[in-house]
């Protein structure tokens, strides 16, 4: 897709806007992004974007659910969860584990997972990329099986073989 504004050069740069249920959407490549006002217009509607904002629309949606979390607090630093929602920040390693079932929901959906996997360096992860791949192809066959989808299971398990000799191979076993 080109560029909105230059019509020359590939749009990376996607904006979507929801106003009052009207929806407008803009593409533009690198350079017209830095040059428009459109994008600072965007982003800056008076409200500071923030994990707390995000936050706040997520527990939101939850509905309801606001008067329990103020009564739960950490026993190590006495935090509660209101206070949680109100400064974005949680107060001791403690409160991850007193909050864990109000506050796994939301960042598995923020984050699209709560297991941090971080980035592996190619030069010496080769092993480590293939072993999280194998998780996460045991996952999908679980899933498949569960759809009753076994074409699909089919071939994920002889994916998931090819990778286990693979890494077998890098072993010399």
């Amino acid at each position: 897709m080109l560029c909105q504004r230059c019509n020359q050069k590939d749009a990376n740069v996607h904006i979507t806007k929801v106003i009052n249920g009207v929806k407008t959407e803009l593409h533009l490549c690198d350079e017209c992004a830095k040059q428009s006002e459109d994008i600072n217009m965007s982003f800056n509607l008076g409200m500071p974007m923030s994990f707390q904002n995000i936050l706040d629309g997520f527990v939101e949606m939850l509905g309801g659910v606001q008067k329990t979390y103020e009564e739960e607090v950490c026993p190590v630093c006495k935090m509660t969860f209101n206070d949680f929602r109100n400064k974005g920040r949680l107060g001791c390693s403690s409160c991850y584990t007193s909050f864990a079932t109000k506050i796994t929901p939301i960042i598995k959906r923020i984050h699209g997972n709560i297991e941090h996997t971080g980035k592996v360096p190619k030069r010496t992860g080769g092993e480590f990329k293939v072993k999280r791949d194998i998780q996460r192809l045991k996952e999908d066959l679980k899933i498949a099986i569960n759809k009753e989808e076994y074409e699909k299971a089919a071939k994920i398990r002889d994916e998931i073989r090819k990778l286990e000799s693979q890494l077998e191979g890098e072993r010399g076993e």
